[in-house]
């Protein structure tokens, strides 16, 4: 039975994928009696998503822990700024950006990263007449290599055959303030990271304070290794709740 005092943990993805990526992931918190939700990422730019999650954390009664994959790190960031009830934060393989940055320019720094060289850009309609903005997809052909190279060729393809793109603003807009400068922080680190790129979210978890684990393995280490990214997120919701004041809201510590 989920203990009542225990943080509902909001795992929320990144780009080019859906919730259904931590399926492993909630079926191994459930087990061990979490309270687990992964709602859907817009994908439409920083201020947008941060905005529309941190509802999402308003919305949750109680304490939360939020769990954010590869562009989901920044969002959590950001959400959990605005949030009152967020009591500490995970980076799973995830950008964990500090104020003013933009993820554009922070991945054209690493040395890790292929993600750039792997994008197809799209159009979408923006409502507002014949009026289009700039998404972008990751080339299929080019899925397996750089985004989940460590699972079988069948399960890469069927990844790449059900993207969500992303609109260019989420590399474009600058972040804002980071809830990493005053939530107890967690990382795990995909030595393998050819995406985000391992040296950049190695840096930026250091940078964050976080407790970081490292594993062998690729961007999308929450399918590949279900198991040691839940025991991480499981951790940090036991240990979110040891500090002073976090059942009380996050905003007391800033």
């Amino acid at each position: 039975m989920t203990d009542s005092t225990s943080p509902t943990i909001v795992l929320v993805h990144g780009a080019f994928a859906d919730a259904s990526s931590w399926n492993g992931v909630i079926k191994r918190l459930q087990a061990a009696g979490h309270q687990v939700a992964a709602p859907p990422n817009p994908l439409r730019g920083i201020a947008h998503d941060s905005a529309y999650i941190a509802s999402y954390f308003e919305q949750i009664e109680g304490p939360v822990l939020a769990v954010g994959h590869s562009y989901g790190g920044a969002v959590i960031s950001n959400a959990a700024e605005q949030s009152d009830n967020v009591v500490g934060l995970v980076f799973v393989a995830a950008f964990a950006p500090d104020e003013g940055e933009r993820l554009g320019e922070v991945e054209g720094e690493s040395k890790d990263s292929v993600l750039m060289s792997t994008l197809e850009q799209l159009q979408y309609p923006t409502g507002r007449g014949s009026e289009t903005a700039v998404e972008s997809a990751i080339d299929p052909a080019k899925f397996h290599d750089a985004f989940a190279a460590d699972l079988p060729a069948e399960q890469a393809a069927l990844m790449a055959a059900t993207p969500r793109p992303v609109a260019e603003f989420a590399f474009s807009e600058a972040s804002g303030r980071p809830a990493w400068r005053s939530l107890p922080s967690w990382a795990v680190v995909a030595t393998g990271d050819r995406a985000a790129g391992t040296d950049v979210i190695r840096s930026m978890a250091e940078r964050a304070g976080a407790i970081i684990t490292e594993v062998e393995g690729s961007h999308v280490i929450m399918v590949s290794q279900p198991q040691v990214v839940a025991e991480v997120i499981a951790t940090a919701a036991a240990a979110a709740l040891d500090r002073p004041g976090a059942l009380t809201g996050a905003s007391q510590s800033r």
